[in-house]
């Protein structure tokens, strides 16, 4: 596994070491040893998340505060996505900046967004199954959205009028004070 530095302190690409032939491919998504050793993390991953979205929708941007914050690693089997982290620790040094990387099935890179980060992702194909392990358990108390168009995060889509659930069009433009 390759590991590759995003600008962002804790958040990391990985290129995973594909094996193919005519046949096909196989790839070891995850492997915590390997994964450890890579990363320089040691997670705990307790819950496996799949989901399936259409051109132009856009998910997020979540995170969950503590106690339940959520480290994520996240990654594409079919389609391709505009994957965003966004940094919300209140005493982070790089509070408000994101990053972000196009996630696919052909370049088969992941995305680690460790706890502190919102996450959200924009599909680019026609469809997109995102699959992502998180450290946490998801907890609806504990979660919370940033709007996917706050100029003070300036986050570059690729589009401006993405398909957006009530959820994250109801998300709120929040001072970085008040993020955690």
């Amino acid at each position: 596994m390759k590991v590759i530095a995003t600008g962002l302190e804790g958040v990391l690409l990985l290129e995973p070491r594909v094996f193919g032939d005519e046949r096909g491919f196989v790839f070891e998504s995850f492997n915590e040893e390997t994964f450890r050793q890579a990363t320089g993390v040691d997670a705990r991953f307790v819950q496996d998340n799949h989901s399936q979205s259409g051109k132009k929708v856009l998910r997020g941007l979540h995170y969950q505060v503590p106690p339940m914050a959520q480290g994520k690693l996240v990654r594409v089997a079919r389609g391709e996505v505009y994957d965003v982290a966004v940094d919300v620790r209140r005493d982070s040094p790089t509070l408000g900046r994101w990053v972000a990387r196009v996630l696919s099935e052909q370049n088969r890179l992941q995305l680690w967004i460790p706890p502190g980060f919102a996450h959200g992702f924009l599909v680019l194909s026609d469809t997109a199954d995102v699959l992502y392990k998180a450290t946490q358990f998801y907890s609806p108390l504990h979660e919370r959205s940033l709007a996917w168009d706050d100029a003070q995060l300036g986050i570059d889509w690729p589009l401006r009028d993405p398909i957006l659930s009530l959820r994250d069009r109801q998300a709120l433009y929040m001072p970085f004070a008040e993020l955690s």
